[in-house]
């Protein structure tokens, strides 16, 4: 956190990249872990300003603006908490990385008020970061439902401020383990390019040429077996969904994943794969208070550890 700014403010620089967008935009793609309504919401409160001004999440920025956002403290959700067990990888004053299981929902949204990773944090924790709102508290970014393995979890405001900062900034390493379909080309390899809502599927999202978010994913092959590919993924951006639909597209969806991956067996060699094999290996940020490298491996789960069992036995799907 920089010095003099308080923990629940922060100013933003438009750069040449944004000149012109959409104030709601902008801060969408500066400020991690806050959906383009939240932001909206924030706006339309006035606890956004522009060069010191309220005005509408449509306004356009431009290059050298300032923009100021200010996070209210959050209101008593109701959440409660529950003795719900966790495996947690790191622990201190200032923050939790937490090996999330799969099928986990990260923090409590819709019809959803019980059995997510909030749910468990708050029986384990007393205080956690406000700035994520009264459904999120402590959470600086997710997993998917279907997704094992590291999130970090801030303890505080000015943790949470500084390490969403860092995922704004991509400094954040992030390293996934994901086991695909058929045979990956390539030892290595880049995905670029736009991801956006399917134009006609609006639940899933897609590769667009005209309108998204810039997504890159790195990639290497780990192993090749049995006609499937254990690869490392390099996450270099955040979007919805990134690693599955970037492997979709290159031909090679995630093993489990039926949403980007139909037309595909969801059976190993009899076992039923009941979730996409994606599971967040290693994430490495600063720390917040030392300025020290945190570097976090979460094990393979035991569904996909039993799954290249099986592949490397070199029986027959």
């Amino acid at each position: 956190m920089q010095p003099g700014i308080h923990a629940q403010e922060r100013p933003y620089l438009v750069d040449e990249g944004h000149d012109g967008a959409r104030l709601d935009k902008f801060l969408v793609d500066r400020v991690e872990g806050h959906s383009r309504a939240e932001i909206q919401r924030l706006i339309e409160s006035a606890h956004v300003r522009l060069n010191g001004r309220a005005v509408k999440p449509h306004h356009r920025v431009r290059r050298g603006d300032e923009v100021e956002i200010s996070f209210p403290p959050p209101i008593e959700s109701g959440i409660l908490a529950e003795e719900i067990p966790l495996h947690v990888l790191y622990d201190d004053a200032d923050l939790l990385v937490i090996n999330k299981p799969a099928g986990m929902i990260v923090h409590p949204a819709g019809h959803i008020l019980s059995g997510t990773l909030v749910n468990a944090l708050l029986a384990r924790c007393a205080d956690l970061s406000g700035i994520g709102g009264e459904l999120k508290p402590g959470i600086v970014h997710r997993l998917d439902k279907g997704t094992s393995g590291c999130i970090i979890v801030a303890k505080n405001d000015e943790a949470h401020q500084a390490l969403a900062g860092q995922f704004a900034r991509r400094t954040v390493h992030k390293e996934y383990l994901a086991l695909l379909h058929g045979s990956l080309p390539g030892d290595r390899g880049t995905v670029k390019g736009l991801i956006g809502r399917h134009p006609v599927e609006r639940k899933r999202m897609a590769v667009r040429r005209d309108k998204g978010r810039f997504a890159v994913t790195g990639f290497g092959v780990i192993e090749r077996i049995g006609g499937f590919t254990l690869a490392k993924i390099l996450l270099q951006t955040g979007r919805t969904h990134q690693i599955r639909v970037h492997m979709a597209h290159l031909g090679h969806p995630v093993v489990g994943d039926t949403v980007y991956g139909r037309g595909r067996p969801q059976l190993v060699g009899g076992m039923s794969i009941e979730r996409p094999m994606l599971h967040a290996w290693r994430i490495a940020f600063t720390h917040p208070r030392t300025g020290e490298t945190v570097q976090v491996e979460a094990p393979l789960p035991e569904d996909i550890e039993r799954v290249l069992s099986y592949l490397r036995s070199g029986k027959r799907t």
